[in-house]
């Protein structure tokens, strides 16, 4: 199928992806984004080399690592801040890092400028109040009072999406993990050539993000799923930091700026019935969304857009090609969610522990399979 008239309701990184993918296999693109803003929190993100492999495929891969910090190894910590491991990474795209970190808001550009460069429009403010699937298109009314109507849906609006409760209202619905995770910034040392992974109850990351900057994670037992308010947020991180590896102890005396801190709980989901309904199908978050764990939760929606993209046009009708989308997909999300919620249940007691070097290992091997 060529030149579907497509609405992408999301404008974060699953959502851009898919305006990049649908829109350079040669279909009309729109993008809602609800924030008329379009903001981002001011942290990284992670982005492996089967992301590294994916943005190549997208055709946006100069300027990702151009806005990025490559590195190619893990180093795996004792919570006393022995290294155990150094783990290599190998590259998936000949002469390019295998795997990078990224500003949120970096990456954000690099995405919505590829978007709009491939012909997709973008619209900010604006939901959807109605979509109604009659079999030859959907007609959608927006939170603006207009309406129009497209050959498809693509539902990126992420953990809470309001698509997937229209279309599937009785499907799986996201669930509070028993553990947060807490960012902050601050200036890269020399040393810090590859992402360093704290294990401990108190799981802890240090990740590069550009020649001065990298940003610090900790993920933290919040069984009661407290709510905590910008006001002591940086004293709130600090002692979650006590009891760590001095290192990271050290950097704590940095955390000074509530503002500067972001926290957020860890949500998981895992849909294993359908992904679509009719003429409207849902990727990244909406379906797949993970804790962070392993690191690959960007990294799973941008591979679904590019794989919706190829099914489209090599199927006659959108609703084969929802379902060999969702073949060629489930498997590989699904060992995401699942391990890093493995992950996540053995830091905080609910379950064993898993070995962090095995499970980094294991991971990198499955993604680098083609998508």
């Amino acid at each position: 199928m060529e030149d579907l008239k497509t609405l992408v309701i999301g404008g974060g990184i699953g959502g851009l992806s898919a305006a990049i993918a649908l829109s350079r296999a040669g279909h009309r693109v729109t993008v809602i984004e609800k924030d008329p803003t379009w903001s981002v929190y001011g942290v990284g993100i992670i982005q492996q080399a089967n992301v590294v492999r994916a943005m190549d495929q997208l055709g946006v891969l100069d300027a990702f690592i151009d806005a990025a910090c490559g590195f190619d190894a893990v180093e795996i910590f004792l919570p006393d801040g022995s290294r155990i491991a150094r783990i290599p990474t190998p590259s998936l795209v000949e002469g390019k890092p295998a795997n990078v970190g990224i500003g949120r808001r970096a990456l954000q550009k690099v995405l919505g400028d590829s978007a709009r460069d491939a012909g997709a429009e973008i619209r900010l403010g604006l939901t959807v109040t109605a979509l109604e699937d009659d079999g030859e298109s959907v007609s959608v009314t927006f939170s603006d009072g207009t309406s129009d109507r497209y050959a498809i849906v693509v539902g990126a609006d992420g953990v809470y999406s309001q698509t997937r409760q229209t279309i599937l209202p009785e499907a799986e619905k996201p669930a509070f993990t028993g553990q947060s995770v807490w960012r902050y910034n601050f200036p890269r040392p020399d040393d810090l050539d590859a992402l360093q992974v704290y294990n401990g109850p108190t799981g802890c990351g240090l990740v590069p993000i550009s020649q001065d900057l990298m940003y610090m994670y900790v993920t933290t037992h919040e069984p009661e799923n407290p709510r905590y308010s910008t006001q002591g947020l940086a004293a709130a991180m600090r002692g979650k930091l006590a009891t760590c590896a001095p290192r990271l102890r050290e950097l704590a005396e940095q955390i000074t700026c509530d503002e500067g801190v972001v926290y957020r709980p860890l949500e998981g989901m895992m849909l294993y019935g359908d992904w679509s309904k009719g003429r409207v199908v849902l990727i990244g978050d909406a379906v797949h969304a993970t804790t962070p764990h392993l690191g690959q939760g960007a990294g799973m929606a941008i591979e679904d857009a590019i794989v919706l993209a190829e099914e489209l046009g090599a199927h006659a009708s959108p609703q084969e090609a929802f379902a060999a989308y969702r073949d060629r997909r489930f498997e590989r999300c699904r060992y995401i969610v699942e391990k890093s919620l493995e992950i996540c249940h053995g830091q905080i007691g609910k379950g064993p522990q898993i070995d962090n070097h095995k499970a980094t290992g294991e991971m990198f091997a499955m993604v680098a399979q083609p998508i």
